[in-house]
């Protein structure tokens, strides 16, 4: 592993509107070369609908009355890929990377940023893989993590989402990624359908185990040191 840190950031629960604007400051900060470091931010969202440049429209399948009813908030944002959601018990990843630092691929950076969710999920005792031709993690024939990503100058943000212990019913007013009959899944679930895995499943520190797990393994993928730093440290770097 080399010597360059990994800032990682706990932004605890966050509207997404404030963490995208939050990331994007990153980025430029990260372009500027005001921030040396690449970072990671991690956060929960209350229940929010992303759609990315490749989304039609068709795959919204909520009217704005039954979103506003479930008070789910909507957004068109610069990442690639189709229609998702974000909500409490889903870990979501914003890693601010200069890829130049790395490999400056970003079909790789995807394939990475897979590998670094099935090695989390090995760790809890699930066996996941990719798919070809599409972008995310699988259990089976079930998705469990989303990933969409943006770059500019070879830095990146936007991020992956991991289920973990999310409400898969919201899941239900789209079609997500835009994958027709997709069956999305989570840890929680992966792991209560396995008989071993029931104690682990209803776990207190299941959300935590699987954050501490997506430090460990980002880092080592990305031969980075990983060093926490405050969202108010972070926020206050970014503005300098």
């Amino acid at each position: 592993m080399s010597d360059r840190r990994l800032l990682i950031a706990d932004l605890g629960v966050l509207r997404y509107a404030d963490a995208l604007g939050l990331q994007r400051d990153a980025a430029k900060a990260r372009l500027a070369g005001t921030i040396a470091d690449d970072m990671l931010l991690l956060v929960q969202h209350p229940p929010v609908i992303t759609l990315g440049r490749s989304t039609k429209r068709e795959n919204l399948l909520a009217s704005p009355e039954l979103l506003a009813a479930r008070e789910v908030e909507l957004f068109e944002v610069e990442r690639g890929g189709d229609v998702t959601f974000h909500g409490p018990g889903q870990l979501v990843g914003y890693p601010i990377l200069d890829l130049q630092r790395h490999t400056p691929d970003l079909h790789r950076y995807l394939r990475d940023l897979e590998r670094v969710i099935m090695d989390v999920l090995g760790r809890v005792g699930i066996v996941a893989g990719q798919t070809p031709g599409k972008t995310g993690v699988w259990v089976g024939p079930r998705k469990i993590a989303s990933i969409g990503v943006h770059a500019r100058q070879w830095v990146t943000w936007h991020g992956f989402a991991l289920n973990v212990t999310t409400d898969l019913s919201y899941f239900d007013l789209m079609v997500p990624c835009g994958i027709p009959d997709v069956v999305m899944t989570s840890v929680e679930r992966e792991l209560l359908e396995a008989a071993t895995g029931t104690c682990l499943a209803s776990s207190p520190s299941l959300f935590a185990d699987v954050r501490a797990y997506a430090i460990e393994a980002f880092a080592s993928r990305f031969q980075l040191i990983p060093e926490p730093i405050e969202a108010r440290a972070l926020r206050a770097a970014i503005a300098t």
